[in-house]
């Protein structure tokens, strides 16, 4: 065999090992999972890097100039941080005889990195026989910013952890809920999708297809491939694939009250910044923020008493519908919910103060976030 030789470019190779790198896990069930699969190819001229945690997979490519190709593993760390701290230049990587040894030379000098063999590197689950859709870029991205800042970070609570998506021809939703509120978002995806699942995918593998599509300045469709196990999301030269969590996700649902006797509409950064104002108090005191809705000022006062540090209140003009009430609420999980929904104004519908509240935007994206209310003790 001959050996691999190539040249990249030092910005290419760094942007491309950091994405990959999310997937290393920290302690690997075999010492191969530690490294990044490189795979040389010759014909396409391309560099394409895996990194796998037997949950989560992510792929990417790029263009390199290849003399020769060839496939290895290398540490994903120790490469990342050398590669991080060399000039932005092209890297001469080569391979001498059939040592998992990679040499890289610039001009700051020449560094040895020992790899394994690429043999003893799992592959990536493949879904070749399950359901195969095109989805726009942008509903699911939508869809993940209104949804996946609710999963649970309980890992006992495995099924929560993960956002629950359902598609119907034409109609996406994403949900998520970690027992204390609940995040809804309703896309309408005019592509041609032509889908019909229910499936809970892993929070940790949708932000990295966030990050990835935060990233992303095209116009095509993602490919999602879904199989009762697995799916991957694919996008230009690259790839995420993870295992489904198991289990009957909540029929969220049936949470959402019918009908409210309370309605409020009210300016959403304005509310946001007198939150963060006085969620510092509430910071003292277990977090809570007490909101009094009063129908006859037309007004919604926040307040709190955090005893011996001191109290703050802070009132606005609102429209409000129904009867005066006292309403708490974890200020967290407001601000939160209020940073996802996309609307200048936005709406809170609530029945008593031990019901749970609805927030949703006036305008635009069709959006639910449920909160549960605390109870206030006097």
């Amino acid at each position: 065999m001959s050996a691999m030789k190539f040249v990249c470019s030092q910005g290419d190779l760094n942007t491309h090992l950091s994405i990959v790198s999310r997937a290393v896990p920290s302690r690997p069930n075999k010492p191969v999972l530690a490294n990044i699969l490189v795979n040389v190819d010759e014909v396409d001229q391309r560099i394409t890097l895996t990194s796998f945690d037997e949950t989560l997979g992510i792929q990417t490519s790029f263009s390199a100039h290849v003399d020769t190709g060839g496939i290895l593993t290398v540490p994903a760390k120790l490469l990342g941080d050398i590669v991080a701290k060399l000039p932005p230049e092209d890297l001469d990587f080569s391979q001498a005889g059939s040592e998992p040894v990679i040499t890289l030379t610039c001009s700051a000098g020449e560094y040895q990195v020992r790899g394994m063999d690429a043999t003893d590197y799992p592959n990536l689950p493949l879904v070749e026989d399950g359901q195969v859709a095109s989805v726009s870029a942008e509903s699911i991205l939508e869809g993940l910013r209104g949804a996946l800042f609710a999963t649970s970070s309980d890992e006992t609570k495995q099924v929560l952890t993960g956002v629950h998506v359902v598609a119907e021809p034409e109609n996406l939703e994403f949900a998520a809920t970690d027992g204390h509120r609940l995040a809804m978002v309703q896309s309408i995806d005019d592509s041609g999708m032509n889908l019909s699942i229910k499936v809970t995918v892993p929070g940790k593998a949708l932000r990295e297809l966030e990050r990835m599509l935060q990233a992303y300045h095209g116009t095509d469709p993602i490919t999602l491939r879904f199989n009762p196990t697995q799916v991957v999301f694919e996008l230009g030269h690259q790839r995420i694939t993870t295992r489904l969590l198991e289990g009957q996700y909540p029929n969220y649902r049936q949470l959402i009250p019918r009908q409210f006797e309370r309605q409020l509409t009210i300016d959403r950064k304005q509310l946001m910044a007198a939150l963060e104002r006085i969620g510092v108090l509430a910071d003292q005191r277990n977090n809570i923020v007490k909101l009094s809705i009063a129908n006859t000022a037309q007004t919604l006062a926040l307040s709190v008493e955090a005893q011996e540090v001191g109290s703050g209140r802070e009132e606005m003009s609102a429209q409000v519908t129904g009867d005066d009430l006292d309403i708490a609420f974890n200020v967290r999980y407001l601000l939160e919910g209020l940073r996802a929904l996309p609307s200048s104004e936005i709406q809170l519908q609530c029945n008593s103060a031990t019901s749970p509240a609805i927030l949703t935007p006036v305008s635009g994206l069709q959006m639910t976030y449920l909160v549960m209310p605390v109870q206030i003790r006097n």
